[in-house]
């Protein structure tokens, strides 16, 4: 799985253009608390989406594994490095229009992230990054190693925070009272 050099440039170019389309766009580059962290250990909490790692980070491995299968899919003959750039044209998408004001307070409306107010762009790169993590375990692993893990961490996630990908999904889609009343009874 080399990739060639002009496309891992195009791989590093769309992350650095998203992140600069996320500071133009108001989001900080860290914290607004003024210091960096490895992990952010509370989901309630203002600190949230704004480190490197958090708890919703297993959830963007979790997108590489999808945007692997997608792309493997849609594109069968592509070179890994194609791949790569277009799962990172997708998750930067995502991660633009995750922090746009409707979305943001689309989070906040139907969600338990009622302190949510976007990320910061260290955090947006750092969960573009993770989705990278995710795309080359995906092609690395056996399918239902990438299967199990993807369940794993969502259990995972679902039993330490009452969150995770598909929670997050549902709840912005399709909040359910019965699913925001158990997730704010931890």
């Amino acid at each position: 799985m080399t990739i060639p050099r002009t496309q891992l440039a195009i791989a590093v170019g769309l992350i650095l253009a998203t992140a600069l389309v996320l500071y133009g766009m108001g989001h900080p580059l860290i914290c607004k608390c003024g210091y960096v962290k490895l992990w952010q250990f509370q989901v309630v909490s203002s600190e949230n989406s704004q480190q490197i790692l958090d708890w919703y980070t297993p959830s963007h491995i979790i997108h590489g594994f999808l945007l692997y299968v997608l792309l493997w899919l849609l594109a069968p003959r592509a070179s890994f490095g194609t791949r790569l750039i277009l799962a990172i044209l997708l998750e930067a998408g995502w991660e633009i229009a995750e922090n746009t004001d409707y979305v943001i307070d689309r989070y906040r409306e139907a969600t338990v992230t009622l302190d949510y107010y976007g990320d910061s762009v260290l955090n947006s790169v750092s969960d573009i990054l993770f989705m990278v993590v995710g795309l080359v375990l995906a092609a690395r692993l056996p399918v239902w190693l990438t299967v199990v893990i993807a369940v794993a961490f969502e259990v995972f996630t679902g039993l330490m925070i009452r969150d995770g990908l598909a929670l997050n999904v549902l709840m912005l889609l399709w909040p359910s009272e019965k699913v925001l009343q158990w997730q704010n009874s931890r």
